[in-house]
């Protein structure tokens, strides 16, 4: 079985088509990995999550922070769409429902078995993380995300609290987990995050640093895959595989087999202008 991980969607539904045929999957034999953000700011989001839903137990995907904004728009009732969102033909599906069901019921972490190890999630880890952190917390989050959808989204929004704490509790507690695995780049060795810096490394004030690099991190006995890091683009390490190369910002869309590393990409058609937007 090949296992192909791929990068930051966000709505390129026929690069997507695009690259899988390039890698040489196989529905029957093969399992892709996505990254997160599967949905937003690019023109197609309705066929991306039809298409990696008809997948099944072969796509094995991790939510965004634009996978959890399509949700709380869905689910929150106070959310929004922003001006610069492209989710209304998601909304408007006559398929919506069980779309929506199916994405509310995606992981924020996931491991792989333990003779091969690699832990996938959108964003970062804080160092005080072991991989059984993450997924413990991940699954927290997840059973109240999936019993009471409303209630986490209404208080999910917020850069506070900003350091890590084990006695976190209720919404303060969800809200750290959610925006350390779906929207942290940098950090402190105390566990502090920085929700707001953004550029490519060196580029952050001291003592900020990428999330991968700081040297007390307790989960770099495995290697992480991620995304969400456009002004990163690719880093292939031997504890981290970063697969956001902007497609939707003029970049192109990636994958790399956790096999052997082969890359293929496919150039994106330039649906917004690299840099205008956010996360």
């Amino acid at each position: 079985m090949a296992r192909i991980a791929i990068g930051d969607v966000q709505g390129c539904g026929e690069e997507l088509q695009a690259l899988v045929k390039r890698t040489g999957f196989s529905i029957d034999r093969d399992q892709l990995w996505f990254v997160g953000d599967l949905v937003n700011r690019g023109p197609r989001s309705l066929d991306v999550l039809r298409y990696v839903r008809s997948l099944g137990d072969a796509a094995v995907v991790v939510l965004g922070n634009h996978d959890l904004h399509l949700l709380a728009v869905a689910y929150g009732g106070q959310r929004k769409l922003r001006d610069d969102d492209t989710l209304d033909a998601v909304l408007e599906a006559r398929d919506r429902t069980p779309l929506l069901d199916w994405l509310l019921h995606r992981p924020l972490a996931w491991q792989d078995d333990v003779q091969r190890g690699e832990l996938l999630v959108h964003a970062g880890l804080v160092p005080q993380w072991s991989p059984a952190d993450v997924l413990r917390l991940a699954r927290e989050v997840e059973r109240e995300l999936r019993r009471d959808p409303e209630g986490v989204f209404l208080q999910m929004y917020g850069n506070r609290p900003d350091r890590w704490d084990e006695s976190l509790a209720g919404a303060d507690r969800r809200r750290f987990v959610i925006n350390t695995l779906t929207r942290m780049r940098y950090c402190r060795p105390d566990g502090t995050i920085d929700l707001k810096l953004k550029g490519r490394p060196g580029s952050q004030p001291t003592p900020w640093q990428p999330w991968f690099d700081v040297a007390s991190r307790a989960s770099r006995g495995v290697r992480v895959v991620c995304g969400h890091w456009s002004t990163l683009g690719l880093l292939e390490r031997r504890d981290i595989l970063a697969l956001d190369t902007g497609c939707v910002w003029g970049g192109g869309l990636t994958a790399v087999s956790l096999e052997d590393g082969r890359r293929w990409q496919e150039p994106c058609r330039d649906h917004q202008l690299p840099g205008a937007g956010g996360d």
